[in-house]
């Protein structure tokens, strides 16, 4: 089976969309399919001690200016997404996959054009969404409630219908798109957690030494995107809350990318004295940034309908996590949350105390984490992909 993914990003970048799209396709290829990427010029090519032999294909750069590899929309990927149209109907008409995979609604709807204008090759697509388009826009004050948000809201349902086949990465999202009357219902296709990377690791003392992080505090962890619509803002507002309570007890280390996001909060000297940047965080890196940790944070909320990989990597990590009571995050944690009541820094902060004051509750939570981590692989959701993929060829 041939499989053509595409991938409306800079493909790869050290977050959580690209880590979703690479998982995915090295279980794949693990079982026996070939892959074949599309995506935009930039982004880092894959480490050779991945061993994989999947073809990343570019488009050419003649927007060379373009450098963005942070999420959030941009009106240049407007000319982006037509160069990545021309690539994918190149592969498309060359390679003659069997399955176009496309991820987010501009992948799905790429997809589709090129499946099209090739309809006598039968090739079947597959849409594959990380959350809301029109939830992400507003998130990233793209939109607002106006028309225009119900314009974009109307294409994005049109957007949902058009793959054989639907999987969204979050319950709510599911729960969504299933509002739209359809032949086949979405299916949920968890993010998984790969457990392996976090064997044969350094111990915890060798690991604060090479970061520069204290050795005798609690160390809580943010890991990700510090962009608005992650929760980091709400995250910084604790900090200060929590360390009006432990000062001396509790260190943070907030590891990701794009810092000029939170530069004034890190002028203030509270900061200074408690936090530790880490920035960039390469994906494969970040076991050790938390194999250091204690506590593992997630604040983003349920708004933009994604799922959270940063929260399968704390569990995997076999860290205690805190964040938002939502159903996705019930669903992954189940009794291995603390979940914060309200979503506002005063609640954050108060859930986070519950586990400073007490290591036999961030041990207990720790090890419950680890032990459902085993539940969310992302060999199990290569198999569910692979199902999907042989039902509709089947059905051709």
């Amino acid at each position: 089976m041939k499989v053509l993914v595409v991938a409306p990003t800079p493909f790869f970048s050290d977050r959580g969309t690209h880590i979703r799209i690479l998982e995915e396709a090295l279980a794949l290829e693990k079982r026996g399919i070939e892959v074949t990427i599309a995506t935009y010029h930039i982004g880092q090519d894959f480490p050779a001690s991945l061993n994989s032999h999947i073809d990343v294909r570019r488009i050419r750069r003649l927007l060379f200016w373009y450098k963005k590899l942070e999420a959030g929309p941009d009106w240049q990927k407007i000319f982006l997404d037509l160069m990545l149209i021309r690539k994918t109907f190149h592969l498309a008409r060359t390679w003659k996959p069997d399955i176009i995979h496309g991820h987010l609604h501009e992948g799905v709807l790429i997809g589709f054009i090129v499946k099209r204008a090739l309809f006598w090759r039968n090739m079947r697509l597959v849409a594959d969404f990380h959350g809301s388009l029109t939830k992400e826009m507003v998130s990233h004050s793209y939109l607002r409630a106006t028309p225009m948000q119900r314009f974009f809201e109307m294409i994005e349902h049109w957007i949902d219908g058009l793959g054989e086949r639907t999987v969204a990465s979050s319950w709510d999202n599911v729960e969504r798109i299933n509002t739209i009357p359809r032949e086949h219902p979405a299916h949920i296709l968890l993010d998984g957690t790969r457990l392996s990377m976090f064997e044969n690791l350094p111990s915890v003392t060798v690991l604060r030494d090479t970061f520069h992080i204290p050795k005798d505090q609690i160390i809580i962890t943010y890991t990700g995107a510090l962009i608005a619509n992650k929760g980091i803002t709400l995250l910084l507002e604790a900090i200060p809350l929590i360390c009006a309570q432990s000062s001396e007890e509790v260190h943070f280390v907030i590891a990701g990318f794009p810092v000029d996001q939170i530069a004034v909060y890190l002028k203030q000297d509270i900061f200074k004295k408690h936090v530790t940047i880490i920035s960039p965080l390469p994906y494969f890196a970040l076991p050790k940034v938390l194999r250091m940790s204690d506590i593992g944070v997630d604040p983003k909320e349920s708004s933009t309908r994604q799922a959270s990989g940063k929260m399968l990597q704390y569990m995997g990590a076999g860290l205690p996590v805190v964040c938002f009571d939502t159903k996705n995050n019930r669903k992954y944690l189940d009794d291995g949350g603390i979940y914060a009541d309200d979503t506002t820094p005063e609640s954050l902060a108060q859930a986070i105390m519950k586990l400073v004051i007490s290591r036999e509750l961030r041990e207990a939570k720790g090890v419950i984490n680890r032990r459902r981590a085993e539940l969310f692989s992302w060999e199990a959701s290569a198999e569910k992909l692979e199902k999907l993929y042989q039902e509709i060829i089947r059905e051709n």
